[in-house]
């Protein structure tokens, strides 16, 4: 039987010492998956499973490393996460898998049951391919070479999630040891030392043309040889991150990491084919840059509502055509400025301190120290408010209309013409342009552009 790996995340380590993570309620998101991992740990190793638990002074890329470092085939490894929102009503529990890998969804369904039937009490966020993830990618779930997964077991932002972690902290472990025993018989469903790999062929397919060469199944991931990312003229020497693994004399990479580079990876289980297409109506040097013209149609912003949050256009039906208008008048990329008010409103639930009423789509505050958010007489008003304000940053050129940002004379213009210059500035969050770009490239795989 296969040997867990277990890792207790908590907002990202740093070598030598452990980051607390998310802090609320009085506790720290180190201190409570530690606790949590070590009972799992107990709890794994009274059913007689091989567990290794990974230090917590490691970095998430030492994490990896020390993982891969003893890993077998037949291993696999999970890290337990918290997770924090603005709002204290958002709640419940996730299991995050690689993207378009339904072997590995089927192990996230395992784990995610396992948690659930012990604390029913827990919302049921599903299991999610990693590229809904906030950054559009988790490196726990790509990096590893083993089988992994990354739980979400509530979040510490919540009161009552809060209260259930602490309270019933052995329920959670039984619900995670049970998960992980399901998941591991099914990796590994016979005792003895492992053959040699004997990877299975499947077909490569490139913008609807079949390519000659074969790729590998590798744990359920689809690889693809490197020669195949030279025709693309795809330069990795800028993704120092991604695996390379050689079988057979030739050098393989996982297909998913190429969404990085602009192509979308589909996967057909009937023919077992991988599908690579590359951008086919977005331009790739213009897909960061705040002062360009947007892609997407009204239907296709909407559709990508609804399929976020099916309740999102009850209040707002407009919202999809007034951004692309507003967008228009000030040069800004309608795409851009509408997944940054799916980041900031929860793709319209709001929750936190903005209120539905106040037609604040971004976060925007007001001036004089004020403790509340902006607020604008219309759905319009508030979408113009957002235009503008990412005009000043990423703009030298004056408003085409009148000015409503209410903090527009504040940036120093022209700053920002990137999404990722956003970071710190718009947001304290240093990896919040990274944010805003996985949802721009979820948008335009929605919209078939990918």
């Amino acid at each position: 039987m296969g040997r867990i790996f277990i890792s207790a995340a908590h907002g990202g380590k740093e070598a030598g010492g452990t980051d607390p993570g998310s802090i609320a309620g009085g506790t720290t998101e180190a201190k409570e998956m530690i606790l949590l991992r070590d009972l799992t740990v107990a709890e794994l190793r009274s059913r007689n499973f091989e567990v290794l638990a990974v230090p917590d002074d490691l970095s998430a890329a030492q994490t990896i490393a020390w993982i891969n470092s003893r890993a077998r085939a037949t291993d696999v490894a999970v890290e337990i996460h918290s997770d924090a929102a603005n709002s204290p009503t958002v709640r419940g529990a996730s299991v995050f898998y690689i993207a378009n890998n339904n072997q590995r969804k089927n192990n996230a369904e395992l784990l995610l049951v396992g948690l659930l039937r012990r604390v029913p009490q827990l919302p049921n966020r599903g299991v999610k391919p990693d590229t809904d993830s906030g950054l559009g990618s988790l490196k726990f779930c790509r990096q590893t070479a083993i089988a992994s997964l990354l739980v979400q077991v509530g979040f510490l932002s919540s009161p009552e999630d809060r209260a259930l972690l602490q309270t019933r902290r052995r329920d959670f472990a039984l619900g995670i040891a049970d998960g992980l025993a399901s998941w591991s018989r099914v990796i590994d469903p016979s005792p003895g030392t492992p053959p040699e790999p004997n990877y299975d062929p499947i077909s490569i397919n490139i913008n609807g043309q079949n390519y000659p060469e074969k790729g590998v199944l590798i744990n359920g991931n689809a690889y693809i040889p490197i020669d195949l990312v030279d025709r693309l003229r795809i330069d990795l020497s800028k993704a120092p991150d991604v695996r390379r693994i050689t079988y057979r004399q030739i050098v393989y990479i996982k297909a998913i990491e190429l969404r990085d580079f602009h192509v979308a990876i589909t996967w057909d289980s009937a023919t077992r084919t991988v599908n690579l297409r590359s951008i086919l109506t977005v331009c790739s040097a213009q897909i960061d840059r705040i002062l360009s013209n947007g892609n997407t149609s009204e239907v296709q912003l909407q559709l990508f509502l609804r399929n976020n949050n099916e309740n999102a256009l009850v209040n707002f039906p407009d919202l999809p055509k007034l951004y692309r208008e507003e967008a228009a008048i000030e040069g800004i990329n309608h795409d851009i400025s509408f997944c940054q008010m799916c980041i900031e409103t929860g793709f319209l639930r709001f929750g936190g301190e903005i209120k539905p009423g106040q037609n604040n789509f971004a976060g925007l505050g007001t001036i004089g120290g004020g403790a509340e958010a902006a607020s604008f007489k219309s759905a319009r008003l508030g979408v113009r408010a957002h235009i503008q304000h990412l005009k000043a940053y990423a703009s030298l050129e004056p408003l085409v209309q009148e000015e409503v940002d209410p903090r527009f004379r504040f940036v120093t213009r022209g700053i920002a013409p990137l999404i990722d210059q956003l970071s710190g500035r718009w947001s304290a969050d240093l990896e919040y342009g990274a944010k805003i770009t996985a949802m721009v490239k979820r948008l335009y795989e929605s919209a078939g552009m990918l």
